[in-house]
């Protein structure tokens, strides 16, 4: 129903995206999206290219007097860094795509396969899923994330309303709404970058508004939790995802592991906890949709790890290139990025239509349908 591609190399002179099976009638303007860009480049313990690049959209077609037209929707971020006459890159860095790429393609050089394997291409990542979130807030959906963890140090406080998290987040350089917790990740970052290393962490995307429904039981490939599952674990550096308290559940009784089931006339049917994150039998239940992504320490290190040279064969230190001590409050930006699309595309399988007028007709229906039970 709604997919998107991504092309570009992280210093060729721009990345593209499109996005297809987005409705007409959709209001889409490049200053949205670009206020998504800004937030990816935010944080502490980002590199000097954040500075640099400045990352501004173009819209190229889809998009007529500021609404889409029902064609594909393409997007253009120029490189204010490209670079076409860098030398050959030979020493593979442990942790990167440098080894496997070259193994894969018959590459000599390293490079070509650094230059796509980059996060940089979250950046139009990012852009699509600003464009997503279009739809999303069309319908009274809002997607957001925060940082709770960082080289160790977790976060021990946080509101209880899930609504008052977006505003605390954004008022941090680490998007941590700890601010005791914020402190204490920024001296473990600081500590890091004096030793030449770099930190991983956790990042958790919330999203609030998500009527129930959205995904299904039936195949195992539109079950809603792996779809996401897939979509934040091809994050660059992601290594592991849960949805709500995944890993904790595991170790937890049954009888404290489920979210039990009440109704009452005004509210319909209700649940009083959250431990399933949002999602039932791969199916949102209308609770908050939480999902978290364990992102490990980037692969460039100042002080570089031991690797081999591609042509001499001989041992040698990794390539070092220039790269963040911590992109852990990035990420979780793009985490929000690649929920908002898998979301988009769920609440279009269900209640998708040629214009948004039409959408909103069928989501009215649905609800009121579910009302009434």
């Amino acid at each position: 129903m709604l997919r998107f591609l991504t092309a570009g190399e992280s210093h060729g002179s721009a990345l593209t995206a499109i996005v297809e099976g987005l409705p007409a009638g959709l209001r889409v303007h490049a200053d949205d999206i670009n206020q998504q860009m800004a937030r990816r480049q935010r944080g502490y313990g980002r590199s000097a290219r954040m500075k640099l690049e400045a990352d501004r959209v173009e819209i190229v077609s889809g998009v007529m007097g500021e609404q889409t037209i029902g064609g594909p929707v393409a997007l253009r971020i120029e490189n204010r860094d490209a670079r076409s006459d860098e030398p050959p890159l030979t020493r593979p860095r442990p942790g990167h795509a440098d080894l496997v790429g070259t193994m894969k393609y018959g590459f000599e050089d390293a490079r070509r396969a650094l230059e796509r394997a980059s996060a940089r291409e979250t950046a139009a990542r990012v852009a699509v899923g600003a464009v997503c979130r279009r739809l999303l807030d069309e319908f009274a959906m809002m997607v957001f994330s925060h940082v709770t963890e960082i080289g160790g140090v977790a976060l021990r406080e946080r509101p209880s309303r899930w609504e008052d998290l977006p505003a605390l987040a954004e008022a941090s350089e680490l998007r941590c709404v700890d601010p005791q917790a914020d402190a204490q990740m920024r001296a473990a970052i600081d500590a890091a970058r004096q030793r030449g290393d770099t930190l991983g962490g956790v990042f958790e995307v919330v999203a609030l508004g998500v009527p129930p429904g959205l995904g299904s039981y039936v195949h195992w490939d539109r079950k809603l939790d792996g779809r996401l599952a897939q979509a934040v674990m091809s994050i660059h550096a992601v290594k592991g995802v849960e949805i709500g308290p995944g890993f904790e559940i595991a170790r937890t009784p049954g009888s404290r592991a489920h979210d039990e089931i009440f109704w009452d006339r005004p509210r319909g049917f209700f649940r009083e906890t959250n431990r399933a994150g949002g999602t039932e039998g791969g199916v949102t239940t209308g609770g908050p949709l939480v999902v978290r992504g364990a992102m490990k320490p980037l692969s460039t290190l100042m002080e570089p790890l031991r690797s081999v040279d591609l042509k001499t064969k001989e041992p040698s230190a990794g390539a070092v290139v220039r790269s963040d001590v911590c992109a852990v409050p990035a990420a979780g930006v793009v985490g929000e990025a690649m929920v908002a699309y898998v979301l988009a595309d769920a609440f279009l399988e269900k209640f998708g239509a040629d214009t948004v007028a039409d959408i909103d007709a069928a989501y009215e229906a649905y609800r009121t349908r579910i009302r009434q039970m």
